[in-house]
């Protein structure tokens, strides 16, 4: 099958040269925002007379080659006024263009960057986009505009509830999503466990979010890609923006070092409620910081350099006895280079860095933990004609995991440092990516990624005997760790185990006609790292563990399908679509698995596997006073771990019931109905309301079956996993911005954001626990919710 597909790949690629031979020429150039410099990302470029046209990538580049003659190119980009140019094209020429922002703000679109006619015929599916603007509009929790809340609207979007950490796309877990931050890993994406993204709306310039055919140079995740890339810096003046809110302010400053030629971008954000505290005579206390910075040079018109960077830190404390710190950060080098007007490169020299801390004076100890790595990438686009573009490169990921160091926080602590065995691991890449439009009506996007995983020596291993980490005890049902036989130790260079992935994929437009079409497309995708986690909801405690000898890498084929439509011109846009995932080498947990400063954490899991299946529609209104979407999924989510075969050889009995009795469950993101709605609406020039409504079927989970008498007291217990669900979630929020007429005169603009964060002050379930009363020794549902009502104000600015 590989050997088909790969050949199937070559002969389709070997045909599109050869039918191309003809004499072109190339326009190229880059397209950047007027006022600041900006390079801007998905513009679109048409021309008319050859029913073609491209977009501009990730730092603003664009090449089309078409045949001499004369033509009318269109370059258009939303929110922006469009540019109508005519050309005669008799040799290779660079058109570089500059677009004004249109005046008018009603016809900002609200989720994708365009609803041109072209984007119907594009292959790719299943990837959202949401411009900065709309973001700032959504209602939040306190008033600040948040990355995460935004998707969360989007279809096939969910979280494990209010307060809770990062997001699921299509039933996986918040493992299965990369996250992107100017391409570096970001581990953990939320601030206040939850509450917040780490996200600054103020320093962000595009945010994609693909849930399904996934271009083959992204790699890693099993689930989803998060794309996000920082404002580069207004290299023409001196501008500043911020915002003050009712927990949390921000700034941004960003400004020419050398005009026109480079620029610098730093910005920041701080949480302050923990300021009040101690009015209220209250020790504990919980915030939050970070910082974005950017710099770019364009050193001539083939060179430009950029280096970006984010540092954030969360700290959670009680008494100053209980002190946990946790952040993320990351830097990229990166330098661009135009070989020709046909071909772009992009070297990148990555850092990623996720730190968690933790300081227990009370029992005389400090903990540290967290995950690093060094990432190598290079990029390269050959836009060979107006209907074949290439993307290939190569990246290497070198992996250090630090599970846990101990150590004594004074002279009188009784603790000894200890620490947890670090791992390493190196992940390489190679991809090649091909846009082919076969003809006038079809489209495809077809490639292949091919993944290398080296799992590296340690100072330590365990040795079981006959290489079973587990063992299961067929009287009582019940699996427990197996005990070491020894312990070896690696060199460090040495490969503990190997794995190796091809990962084809390809997604395919049918254009119906110039305002509907059918798309299809299947992914395969392989991750090799792991989180550790057996909560619905991650916390900033889980560890990281990388594929090895008793962890497989998990491994994605995923199916959709759907149908697009623009209506009345784009003033409308439907998308639906259908999927189906089947991931292998899903890790599970034994009951009583501790996952926590655990050196042999292949003692606890099992590998089984996992399946998703939905519809997902998403229905839009893209121009207008009242501007907005709504999103429907329909899906299942399930994983199924059963008995290991029976292997004499391994000690292995016939009998291994699994998790669950080997039978399917519901995993814990599997929400059957997920329900939302965001409108904005433009009342006039000084106020526009926003509103948005969520409803969600109740997240699985574990109630009590029944109950027995120990010495006295009621104990419950429990069945199988998932098999009950918290009481089904809804919400509504609300928010107006008034913006002041004075605006309009002056360089200094404010607008003041009102919002109020679930209106009919709903106390949704985020858990439902299970103890004995106090007073009468009787077992009691408790019911835990986290917000009512909650209103916010909030002042923003910018000059």
């Amino acid at each position: 099958m590989k050997r088909l597909t790969i050949a199937s790949f070559t002969i389709i690629f070997l045909c599109s040269i050869l039918s191309y031979g003809q004499q072109k020429f190339t326009i190229s150039g880059t397209i950047t925002e007027a006022s600041s410099n900006e390079t801007l990302i998905g513009v679109t470029i048409l021309i008319p007379e050859l029913a073609t046209g491209v977009t501009t990538n990730q730092y603003g580049f664009y090449s089309i080659t078409v045949p001499e003659g004369d033509y009318q190119i269109y370059i258009s980009y939303l929110g922006f006024e469009e540019i109508n140019h005519t050309i005669s094209l008799t040799e290779n020429i660079k058109l570089n263009y500059q677009l004004i922002e249109t005046a008018e703000e009603l016809d900002e679109v609200v989720v994708t960057q365009n609803v041109e006619k072209l984007d119907i015929r594009k292959p790719q599916m299943s990837v959202n986009s949401l411009k900065v603007e709309t973001i700032k509009k959504i209602p939040v929790i306190l008033g600040e505009a948040d990355v995460i809340k935004a998707i969360l609207l989007l279809p096939g979007v969910t979280n494990a509830g209010e307060g809770a950490s990062g997001f699921n796309v299509r039933g996986g877990s918040v493992d299965q999503n990369l996250i992107l931050l100017d391409e570096a890993v970001i581990f953990n994406s939320s601030h206040l466990f939850g509450f917040f993204s780490v996200f600054n709306p103020d320093a962000i310039k595009d945010i994609k979010l693909y849930k399904g055919g996934i271009p083959a140079r992204y790699g890693g995740r099993v689930s989803s890609v998060l794309d996000i890339f920082q404002k580069e810096g207004n290299s023409k003046q001196i501008k500043v923006n911020g915002g003050i809110g009712a927990v949390a302010s921000r700034l941004l400053i960003e400004g020419p070092i050398k005009k026109d030629k480079a620029a610098f971008l730093v910005g920041g954000r701080a949480s302050y409620a923990h300021l009040f505290l101690p009015l209220f005579d209250v020790d504990n206390s919980a915030y939050f910081y970070d910082l974005n910075t950017k710099l770019n040079y364009n050193i001539n018109d083939k060179n430009s350099i950029f280096l970006s960077g984010y540092f954030g830190r969360d700290v959670f404390s009680i008494s100053e006895s209980f002190v946990n710190t946790y952040g993320n950060m990351v830097g990229n080098f990166r330098w661009n280079h135009l070989f020709s007007d046909k071909l772009f490169s992009n070297l990148s020299l990555i850092y990623s860095d996720y730190y968690y801390g933790l300081k227990l004076d009370f029992v005389g100890f400090n903990w540290n933990s967290g995950i690093q790595n060094f990432n190598l990438k290079y990029d390269l686009k050959h836009y060979v004609n107006d209907k074949l573009q290439i993307n290939y490169g190569i990246n290497n990921i070198y992996y250090r995991f630090n599970p846990g160091k101990i150590e004594p926080s004074n002279e009188e602590s009784g603790i000894v440092a200890e620490q947890l065995i670090q791992k390493y691991a190196n992940e390489f890449a190679a991809y090649i990516d091909i846009e082919h439009d076969l003809t006038k009506n079809l489209s495809l996007e077809y490639g292949l990624r091919f993944s290398n995983f080296m799992r590296l020596g340690q100072d330590e291993i365990n040795v079981y005997s006959n290489n079973n980490p587990i063992i299961f005890d067929p009287q009582t049902l019940v699996y427990s760790k197996a005990i070491p036989e020894s312990v070896a130790q690696p060199d460090r260079n040495a490969s503990l185990a190997t794995y190796n992935n091809f990962e084809p994929r390809i997604s395919a437009s049918y254009v119906i006609n110039d305002k509907a079409s059918v798309k299809a497309s299947y992914t395969r995708l392989a991750q090799y790292l792991h989180l550790l986690s057996n909560t619905s909801s991650p916390t900033p405690l889980d560890v990281w563990t990388p594929s090895g000898p008793f962890v497989k890498p998990q491994i994605l084929d995923q199916y959709t399908a759907g149908y697009f439509r623009n209506i009345k011109n784009g003033d409308y846009s439907l998308e639906t679509e259908v999927f189906y995932k089947n991931i292998k080498n899903r890790i599970d947990y034994i009951d009583g698995a501790n996952l926590i400063a655990n050196n042999a954490i292949e003692q606890v899991i099992l590998n089984g596997k996992a399946r998703a299946y939905g519809l997902e529609l998403l229905l839009r209104k893209n121009e207008g006073a009242l501007q907005g979407w709504l999103a429907y999924t329909l899906s299942k989510s399930e994983q199924k771990t059963p008995g290991r075969k029976s292997t004499p050889e391994l000690e292995r009995s016939n009998f291994e019931t699994g998790i669950n009795n080997s039978e399917w469950y519901n995993t814990p993101f599997d929400k059957t109905h997920d329900f939302s709605i965001f409108g904005s609406y433009e009342l006039n020039e000084k106020w526009s309301i926003n509103s948005t409504f969520v409803y969600q079927t109740g997240q699985p989970t574990n109630y009590p079956i029944g109950q027995f008498e120990f010495q006295g007291l009621s104990i419950p217990y429990y069945g199988l996993r998932n098999s009950e669900r918290l009481p089904d979630y809804n919400r509504m929020d609300i928010s107006a911005t008034l913006t002041p007429r004075k605006n309009l005169n002056r360089k200094w603009k404010a607008e003041w954001v009102f919002s109020i964060y679930n209106v009919y002050n709903r106390r949704n379930a985020a858990s439902i626990n299970f103890s004995n009363n106090q007073d009468t020794g009787v077992n009691e549902a408790v019911r835990t919710s986290i917000f009512g009502i909650v209103p916010a104000v909030t002042y923003n600015f910018k000059f």
